[in-house]
């Protein structure tokens, strides 16, 4: 959030909060998956499920916006956003690493 506040000030503008009727939709689908009735390896590789639909809507929004910025000549505002690209990627292939070296395994061996 710093990052997006330092670029609207760059801008002259505040950072104003709004809700993404989008993300609700992702937050609310995996809250729903993860109160399901399921084995706890279950359950676990359903909440890795659904973190990772999070991280995915926030490097398409994160990536778009730099292009954007990079498009337009700015540079400093495409490097900060860039960060907090590389920053979502990382967390993704974080949560691809935990799901496919252990929690996917032990939820396929419960759910069998």
């Amino acid at each position: 959030m710093s990052r997006l506040e330092s670029i609207f000030a760059m801008h002259g503008e505040e950072a104003k909060k709004q809700k993404c009727k989008g993300m609700e939709g992702v937050l609310d689908e995996g809250n729903e998956m993860a109160g399901k009735d399921a084995t706890p390896a279950v359950r676990d590789a359903a909440i890795i499920s659904a973190c990772q639909r999070v991280e995915h809507y926030e490097i398409a929004a994160y990536g778009t916006v730099r292009t954007y910025a990079e498009q337009l000549g700015h540079d400093r505002a495409a490097a900060l956003l860039k960060e907090t690209l590389d920053e979502e990627t990382m967390a993704d292939k974080t949560l691809t690493k935990i799901a496919n070296s252990r929690v996917n395994v032990q939820a396929t061996r419960t759910a069998r």
